[in-house]
C-alpha cells in the first residue's frame, strides 16, 4: 500500500461504511514521511486530522464517563480518561481494523516496522476519527467510538481509581518529602516524524530517573515508572533541599 493511491473500497469495506469525501480518507492515512518522498504529489499529512480526532476522542470519553459513572469525582474521571489514551487501547483498535495496512509511509518507515509501530497506529486512529467527524459528523463519530472503544472504557471505569505513574509518583513525593516532581527533556533523536524523546524526572533538581518514548508524555510516564520502582526498593529517596546534580 506504500504508493500514491489507497484502495478506498477495500478500506471502506474494512471500516463498514463509505465516505462522502474520498480525499479526506486518503489524507487520514498519509504520514508526513511519505510526503517527503513524493514532493511531486499535492497532498497533506494526517497531522491536522489527528489533532481534530484527539479533540473528538476527549469529548466522547468525557461524555461517556460522565454518564456511565455518576458517582465518580472529576479527578477519578480524568484518570480513567487518561488511562484510555495512555494505554494501548487506540493501537489495539487500529490493529483490529488493520489500519497499518493502508498507511502511506516512507521507505525508511516501512523498513523499520512503521505499520506495527504503536505510536503511529494511535496517531492514525485519531486521524481516521478526525476524518469520520469531518465527513459524517459528531453522532456518527461517537457511534464509531462506541463500537471500538466503549467496552475498554467501561472496563477501565470498573477498575476504579486509576492513576498513572506520574500522578502516583507526585503523590508519594509530596506526601513523604513535600516536593513536587518536575520533568525535563534531556535529549531527542531521530527524524522529525519519528523522534525519540529522553526525559528525566527531578526532585529538587536531583535527577531520579530517565525514560524514553516517541512523545514527551510517554517519556515522562516511563521516567515516573522507573522512579516509582526506585522508591519502592529503597523505601525513600534521600533528597537534600535545593540539592544540585
Amino acid at each position: 500500500m506504500n504508493n500514491a493511491k489507497i484502495n478506498n473500497s477495500n478500506l471502506e469495506k474494512q471500516l463498514g461504511f463509505s465516505f462522502y469525501n474520498p480525499s479526506i480518507l486518503r489524507t487520514a492515512f498519509t504520514h508526513r514521511s511519505w510526503l517527503n518522498e513524493h514532493h511531486q504529489i499535492k497532498a497533506v499529512s494526517n497531522e491536522r486530522l489527528e489533532f481534530l480526532g484527539d479533540a473528538v476522542l476527549e469529548l466522547w470519553s468525557s461524555d461517556r464517563l460522565f454518564n456511565l459513572f455518576p458517582n465518580y469525582p472529576e479527578g477519578q474521571l480524568t484518570n480513567i480518561r487518561s488511562a484510555l489514551v495512555r494505554g494501548q487501547s487506540l493501537a489495539a483498535a487500529a490493529k483490529k481494523l488493520k489500519l497499518g495496512t493502508y498507511l502511506r509511509l516512507s521507505r525508511g518507515e516501512e523498513k523499520t516496522g512503521g505499520r506495527e509501530n504503536t505510536s503511529l497506529l494511535e496517531n492514525t486512529f485519531e486521524a481516521l476519527l478526525g476524518a469520520i467527524y469531518s465527513d459524517h459528523g459528531i453522532v456518527f463519530a461517537f457511534r464509531f467510538l462506541d463500537h471500538h472503544l466503549l467496552p475498554k472504557l467501561k472496563e477501565l471505569g470498573r477498575q476504579g481509581n486509576i492513576k498513572d505513574a506520574k500522578t502516583l509518583f507526585q503523590e508519594i513525593a509530596q506526601e513523604k518529602m513535600k516536593i513536587t516532581p518536575t520533568y525535563q527533556v534531556l535529549n531527542s533523536q531521530g527524524p522529525e516524524h519519528q523522534k525519540l524523546f529522553i526525559s528525566g524526572v527531578f526532585l529538587n533538581e536531583r535527577l531520579i530517573a530517565k525514560g524514553q518514548g516517541h512523545s514527551k508524555r510517554q517519556a515522562e510516564e516511563t521516567a515516573a515508572k522507573k522512579a516509582l520502582t526506585i522508591f519502592r526498593k529503597q523505601s525513600k529517596i534521600k533528597i537534600k533541599k535545593n540539592a544540585k546534580n
